[in-house]
C-alpha cells in the first residue's frame, strides 16, 4: 500500500512542476484571467 503513496506523491511533485514551468511562461493578463477563475473556483482565498 505504501508504494501507492509514493507513487501518488511522486505524480504530484510532478504535475506541480509542470504547471509552475507553465505559468512561468503566461502574460500578466493571462495570470490575471487564471486568478480570477481560480478565486471564483475557491481554489485561492486571499483573507
Amino acid at each position: 500500500m505504501a508504494h501507492f503513496g509514493q507513487s501518488d506523491d511522486f505524480r504530484r511533485e510532478e504535475l506541480i512542476r509542470i504547471i509552475e514551468h507553465s505559468v512561468e511562461k503566461l502574460t500578466l493578463q493571462e495570470l490575471e484571467a487564471l486568478y480570477y477563475d481560480m478565486t471564483t473556483k475557491s481554489y485561492i482565498n486571499d483573507n
